[in-house]
């Protein structure tokens, strides 16, 4: 199988190491903050996407998600949110990203029993902002957070049903949150599964760990994988050069 690897670089850091990790053969993830995106130099964005240009590589951005909900039932919160992830696409579409990565930001102790409410909110928030990502060439993926299974957001992403629009299968997250089996959780995810977060913890809290220095077994997902044409992208949320380095090394131990 062909495993096309990222690595996540805050957007702070990207003059530090967006070098380091196409070096490594490796695309960016970058991840931008909510406060960052009214700052933004432009020149700095411009040599982001020249030395990307250059390269030949699309990144994907991590979408703002601090505050931020897609699904509130109060609307001036949604109007922030779409006013921060439109931003955010715009960026994207300049440094030519190939996806963006969205938190959907629900869980069931801030809206309880409220799980459909908010789903009628998210269905009318993602087709204006899918539209501006299909203009920009850039997918978006609903990443898993707090859902104990993935039913609420297959529901969104099927009740929508655009092609630029799938999941982000997160494995700390599912580790931490998840009562539903990988197997049957990345099944259910079926064609819509665009790309992977993979890092580890011990199920206590999101450590993100190298790739097999956890608890996590991804035995399950190494079988998805082999099954699938194509591949999701796959990015190592590792937090520092060595974990990223040992991450990456047991992701090609346990994937190729």
């Amino acid at each position: 199988m062909t495993l096309h690897l990222g690595a996540h670089i805050p957007w702070a850091l990207i003059d530090h190491h967006l070098t380091e990790v196409l070096d490594l053969g490796l695309f960016p993830e970058i991840a931008i903050k909510g406060p960052e995106l009214d700052t933004l130099d432009p020149s700095l964005v411009q040599r982001t996407a020249q030395t990307l240009t250059a390269a030949g590589v699309r990144p994907t951005v991590h979408a703002p998600f601090f505050d931020l909900n897609p699904g509130a039932l109060d609307p001036l919160i949604r109007q922030v949110t779409f006013q921060r992830l439109s931003q955010a696409l715009n960026v994207a579409g300049q440094l030519r990203a190939r996806l963006m990565v969205v938190h959907p930001g629900v869980d069931k102790w801030r809206y309880p029993n409220l799980d459909q409410a908010w789903l009628t909110q998210a269905r009318a928030f993602f087709p204006p902002l899918i539209e501006q990502a299909a203009a920009c060439d850039c997918r978006l993926a609903l990443e898993n957070i707090y859902e104990e299974s993935p039913v609420t957001l297959i529901q969104l992403v099927d009740g929508i049903g655009s092609e630029w629009f799938g999941h982000c299968f997160d494995a700390g997250h599912w580790h931490l949150f998840g009562r539903q089996p990988m197997a049957g959780w990345l099944d259910a995810l079926g064609a819509k599964l665009f790309h992977l977060h993979l890092h580890d913890n011990h199920g206590r809290s999101d450590e993100h760990l190298p790739v097999g220095e956890g608890t996590i077994d991804f035995s399950p997902l190494q079988e998805k994988l082999r099954r699938m044409d194509p591949l999701p992208s796959i990015t190592l949320e590792a937090h520092t050069p060595e974990h990223l380095m040992r991450s990456r090394h047991q992701v090609d131990r346990l994937l190729r």
